[in-house]
Parts: structure tokens; sequence; C-alpha cells
């Protein structure tokens, strides 16, 4: 550990000989006289941030649990927009009627071989006053789970992803007509219950084990931040990768006049009941399970010897759910531009909690307010900005991104014509910076982590980062370093409210927050209060300012840029990149299909796995053709010519009309299809969705990638060309604002 603090300082020592003009460098779409007065009016937004105040804020809205269709949920609404309005903001509370499912019955028995009822519930604990302030609290559930009542033996599945499915098959193991446990973490929850049910399963179960997030990674909560031993993990299950929303309202917002599917036709609803568990109550169920032993990577923390099943456990479950029309509430406060008032910069954080929700989401809820009330306070003295800048506070993300997807899908139209970009933050931590979104967003990114300090060290955002990845970045991203300007942003997948705006409707977006240090065994569970955040998360609040800090000058510079401040080189290397990732799934996917064919041919496949036993031999899988790329790599050369031809634009800090801005923020729109995405038509975007069997994880160029990992060969070459001719879109629209 010593070791690498010294390398992790002497990182920071090289990084920070960065000379004061290479950090002082001309902003993205200002000329050298405008980026000294932007800079100066973020000096002065900085000087209206208080941690204080932050903290103050968050004590207050986490004080109850507050979720979807809460009495305390409508206390938070009002509070954010009294704020919103005194600070000058025309404010307004947007409803939707959507389907909220919230539990009536919950019931799991181990009936054989012994009898075991689980207890269900978390600890109140005397260290934590909040934790006693329960009369709103929803119990451990899955929303969107179907009612159930099922009875079967038990099947231990890992993570429940695809991989570990096909390991079981090599065991010749079936989870149909089963129930599958599963260990949280390795994907997406909703991911476990939709593979389960593929496989033949009629229930699922979730629990968090100690190895991942308990006593295994460090001290338990009180004593230290990781999970309690009584704690759940509750979270939405809701099928996302076919659509985020409202289940019933599909691609229309889901105001009181919306036609709404029949509930048993909501394909987003899953097919078997799920429920999720401590690892308290997983242990007696685990623990009474037979068969093989598991593989020595699916080893848990808990003090038995995992087995695989199918059982002699046994266990009764029995789910049903109030299924109730609910009234969503989003706090929308709008501050008209100067200059450009039909061109809005979007700014959002929800607000709605699981539970108490300190550090999902009233951490990143607080940093968007304080940002909020500094713009307004510019603004009285007549520094207001010059676009329309529009803040959200979103209700329901917790179910499933569902209030910022019905103000989406209701606003479509004016939101096409006018969104300039989506800036999205959700929890906060400490630690380092993390920036995922659209790549023509990148260079702005950067030079907002250059000119942002880290509360802790002293030096830029982005020279912490920087650091980071000197001491523990894997060799290529070591190698850009020093090869590459910038850091690269991430691809968004989803799980916040980025993706209906990204994703929906191509819109540029990006998702900002800190973390890495603040260590986390809180989430969705009742010990996400004010008590742990404070302790463990952000002490001081520093970080919720830093979050102010880099959020808000990526709203203020899209709002006052001259000439917007979009580039189109960093989304030409990204693309590159993830095309050549692509040929490296078709080849090493080629590879181990005659590798592995060739062992099942052989019979040293099953004694690979054990050389004591019989196993059920896999099937021989079908092998991987050649692909012709040629389509995909002759976009991306026009995309990299056309973005050099407008680099040196941006280079002159030329400004740009009102017209000229329109095709660079519309640009994002080139990259995406009306039809959308192989069966996920709501998933306009080609080149960034949540993976169909990740879930928040994503998949670039998703339809080419997922067609060649589905073995979905024919569909594969015809979305190359797909993929081709929106780059190719993209490439004749940066051409036209070249010319």
């Amino acid at each position: 550990m010593r070791l690498i603090t010294r390398l992790f300082a002497l990182s920071l020592a090289m990084i920070a000989t960065v000379s004061e003009a290479q950090t002082r460098e001309t902003l993205l779409g200002f000329d050298d006289v405008s980026s000294e007065t932007q800079r100066e009016l973020e000096a002065e937004f900085d000087s209206h941030l208080s941690s204080s105040e932050l903290d103050e804020w968050l004590r207050i809205m986490s004080r109850e649990p507050h979720h979807v269709g809460s009495a305390a949920g409508s206390e938070v609404v009002e509070f954010v927009a009294g704020k919103f309005r005194s600070w000058g903001y025309d404010t307004e509370v947007v409803e939707y009627e959507v389907l909220f499912p919230s539990p009536r019955t919950r019931q799991l028995d181990l009936v054989a071989p012994h009898r075991f009822s689980a207890s269900l519930t978390e600890d109140s604990l005397a260290e934590d006053s909040s934790t006693s302030r329960i009369d709103n609290l929803l119990p451990p559930y899955n929303a969107f789970s179907i009612d159930g009542d099922v009875e079967a033996e038990l099947v231990f599945v890992n993570y429940g992803t695809p991989a570990d499915y096909e390991i079981l098959d090599r065991y010749g193991i079936s989870v149909e007509g089963k129930i599958a446990i599963s260990r949280y973490g390795g994907s997406w929850r909703g991911i476990k219950p939709k593979l389960a049910a593929e496989k033949g399963a009629i229930g699922t179960i979730i629990y968090s084990d100690p190895a991942d997030d308990g006593y295994g990674a460090g001290d338990t909560y009180p004593d230290g931040p990781f999970k309690h031993e009584s704690a759940v993990q509750r979270g939405s299950v809701m099928d996302m990768p076919t659509y985020p929303g409202d289940v019933l309202t599909p691609f229309v917002g889901a105001t009181s006049e919306a036609q709404r599917l029949p509930r048993e036709d909501a394909p987003t609803i899953t097919k078997i009941p799920v429920l999720p568990i401590s690892y308290r109550d997983a242990l007696p169920l685990l623990e009474a399970m037979g068969g093989e032993v598991v593989p020595p990577q699916w080893r848990g923390g808990l003090p038995i010897t995992y087995h695989l099943g199918p059982g002699p456990a046994r266990v009764h479950m029995k789910l049903e759910f109030n299924w109730d029309m609910v009234t969503a509430y989003d706090v929308i406060a709008t501050l008209e531009g100067s200059e450009y008032p039909d061109q809005w910069v979007i700014r959002g954080n929800h607000h709605d909690g699981w539970n108490h929700g300190a550090a999902d989401p009233i951490s990143g809820l607080v940093a968007l307010m304080s940002e909020a009330q500094a713009l307004g306070e510019l603004a009285a003295t007549g520094n207001g900005p010059k676009r329309t800048v529009v803040y959200a506070a979103w209700d329901s993300e917790e179910q499933g991104l569902i209030g910022s997807t019905e103000w989406v899908e209701q606003h479509a139209t004016v939101l096409d014509e006018r969104a300039v970009a989506y800036i999205n933050t959700d929890g906060n931590s400490r630690g380092f910076v993390n920036i995922g979104g659209s790549h023509v967003l990148e260079k702005m990114a950067n030079q907002v982590m250059n000119d942002v300090e880290d509360p802790q060290t002293g030096v830029s955002v982005a020279e912490r980062r920087r650091a980071r990845v000197e001491v523990s970045g894997n060799p290529q991203a070591r190698a850009e370093l020093k090869s590459r300007a910038d850091l690269r942003i991430s691809p968004l997948g989803s799980g916040s409210d980025y993706s209906p705006f990204l994703q929906h409707l191509g819109i540029a977006s990006l998702n900002i927050g800190f973390g890495g240090e603040g260590r986390d065994g809180s989430y969705h569970t009742l010990y996400d209060t004010y008590e742990h955040y404070t302790k463990f998360r952000d002490p001081g609040m520093e970080y919720g300012v830093a979050l102010a800090k880099v959020a808000g000058r990526a709203t203020l510079r899209l709002a006052n840029a001259p000439r917007l401040p979009f580039e189109f080189t960093a989304l030409a290397d990204n693309l590159s990149l993830y095309v050549e990732q692509i040929e490296e799934l078709a080849e090493d996917m080629r590879t181990e299909t005659v590798e592995t064919n060739a062992r099942i041919d052989s019979g040293v496949y099953a004694l690979a796995l054990d050389p004591t036993r019989s196993f059920a031999a896999p099937l021989h899988k079908e092998e991987v053709p050649f692909f012709n790329f040629a389509p995909l790599k002759n976009a991306m050369d026009a995309l990299e010519q056309a973005a050099g031809a407008y680099a040196k634009i941006t280079i002159s800090g030329a400004a740009a009309n009102e017209q000229q801005n329109k095709l660079l923020f519309t640009s994002e729109r080139e990259l995406t299809r009306d039809d959308g995405l192989p069966g996920r038509p709501w998933f306009t975007h080609h080149i960034y969705a949540p993976g169909f069997y990740t879930g928040y994880g994503v998949k670039t160029i998703p339809g080419v990638r997922e067609a060649i990992e589905q073995r979905q060969y024919e569909l594969a070459e015809d979305e190359i060309y797909v993929a081709a001719e929106v780059i190719e879109g993209m490439a004749a629209r940066v051409r036209e604002l070249a010319e």
C-alpha cells in the first residue's frame, strides 16, 4: 500500500508539471478574449457554491424515505420547486400517471430438507437514527416482478449471466422448473430473472454476497461502510433494455389522456417472480443445497461450501403486489437565454429514492441545486446564460427512468428542435471524476476537468484522474496518456436519466460524478442515510461542490459559447476503436469456437472441468464466418477526413451563427435511425445502447456487436451496412459544417 501511495504521489507530481499555458488553453467554442471572460464568469459562479448549504439540503431531503407516490416524496418536490422559484426560475411541476407496483405479500420459506422462514427485514440501528424513521419505507422487493406463488428446488447460478449459464450447461445442470438463486453483481439485476426465465426457471432469488459487498470487502455498517448482514438491495427489474419508462405507455408520455397497454401485455414486466434478500437470509438456503461443489471462481464469502444443486434445498416463494396508478412529479425550472432562447441546455438529476436516498440520488441533486442557485445569482446581476438553461428534478427514476422518459416522450418534437445537450448526475461520492457520454463533447469535458481543482490533492481533477490511470490503468490506457492529448470519456449504456435523451432522441449527453474513494454498502438499502453518507461517502460535502463546479462549467460553456463546443475528431477516434474491438470480437469468437469444438471431439472438454466425474458433452457451436467490415471502415475514413477539416475551424476560434449552431447540436441525431435497433425500436441510437443481456453495461455499435455475440450472423452483415450509413451521415454533416 505504501508503494502504491508513493507511486500515486509521484505520478501527481509529474503530471502537475503541465504548463500554465496548457491548462489555460483557449476554450472550445470561444476565442481568446471570450475564453477569459467565460473563466471570469465561472470564478464568480464558484463563489456562490457552499458546502454547508449542500449539507443542509442533503439532511432535509433525506430525512424520510421518499419514493414515488409517497407523501414525503411530495414534500421533496415542494422543497425543490420552492428553491428554484426563489432563485428566479420559471418553475412548473409536471405530472404523469404511471404504474407503480408495491409489495402486498412477500414470503420465502425453505421447506426441505428442513424448514426456515426468511425474515425479509432490515435492522434499525441505534448508531443511525435515520434507520428508525421508517414509516414510509418500502420493504425490500424488486419492482416489476410479476405476482407469483411457486415452489421448487434451488439451483445456484452465480451472477446469473450468460457465461454462468454456459458453465451450468457444461455441468449438465438446468434451471428448468427450478428456482434460480443468484448473487448481485456481474450484470444489472434485471438481467438475472430475464435470463432465468429464458432458461425455464419459475422464480429467481437475488442476494448480496458478503465477498462482494459485506464483511469480505471490509467492516460492515455501522462500524464501516459495507453492507450490513440484514441489508437488502431493492431495485427495479423492469426489462429496460427493451424500453425504459412507464411500462404501459411506450413511446408516449404517460399523461392522463394517454392510451395504455393492458398490464398483461406490457413486455417489460418480468415473466417470473423475483425477490431480493439479505445474505443473512440467504445463508440457510445456500447451506441446505447439495449437488456439485461450485467452480472456484463462483465461491462467495459465506462460511459454507457452496453447491450448485439442484436441491435438496427446496423453497416456497409467494409474491403479491399492489399494481397502483400513482402520480410522478417532475420539477422543471427554466432560465431563458438572452440571445438564443430557443436553444436549450438541459441539466437533470432525479429526486426520488428507494428509501432515505442520501447517496442515491440526493447527493447529486444538491449539487444540481447549488449550480442553479449560482446561475440565478449571476442572472440577477446581468450575467445570465445566452442560451436557455432548463434544470430538471426527475421522479420515479428508481423504478425505470420513468419521470425523465415520460417528459422526453411527451416533448419529443420540441426537444428534437431545441435541445442542445443534456447533462446528467445521479449519486456522488469522493475520489476521481468520471465522465461518460457523447464523444462530440469529449474535448469540452476535458477542458472542464482541467479547470476544476480537486479538493483533496490541489491539482486539477483531470490531473488526478490521469495519475490514477498511470498507477492502476490497463497498458493501453497508460500508453494513451502519452499518445493522446485528452482522456477518453466512456460511452453510456443505461441506468440513469440520460438514456431517453441520448438513446431515444439522439441528444448529445454527459453523465458526471465522482467516486472511487467513498466506499458504499448502502446502495438501495435502509442504510442509504444522511449519517452513512456524511461519514463514509463525502464528509464535508467537498466533492459535492466539486461536482457542481464540473457540471456547472459544462452547462455554462454550452449555454454561452459563440460556437457550440462540439468537436468530431474524438468521435472519429473512439469509433475507430469500437470498430477494431468488434473485429477482435469476431476473431476471438472464431478461434474459441474452433478450439472448443476440437476439445469436444477429443473428449478433453469434460476432463478439463473435473477428471473425476462425467459431464454432459456440450453441443458443437456454429462456426463464425468472416465478415465484410469494409463499409464500416470506409465510413470511418470519411468521418476522420471531415473531422480533421472541421477542427481547423474550431482552432481558429471563429464564431458561428444560429443556423450553424443548430447544425452542430443536431449532429448527434445523425447517429440515430427512426426504426431503432433490431428488436428494440425505442433505442434509436446506433453507436451507444445498453446491452440486451447486460442492462446498464454499454454496447457500442450495438446492432453489429450484439448480432455477432448472439451468433445471428446474417443480421450482423445487415447491421454493418446500417452502422456504416449512420456514420456516413455524420461525416456528411461534419463536411457541411467544415464548408
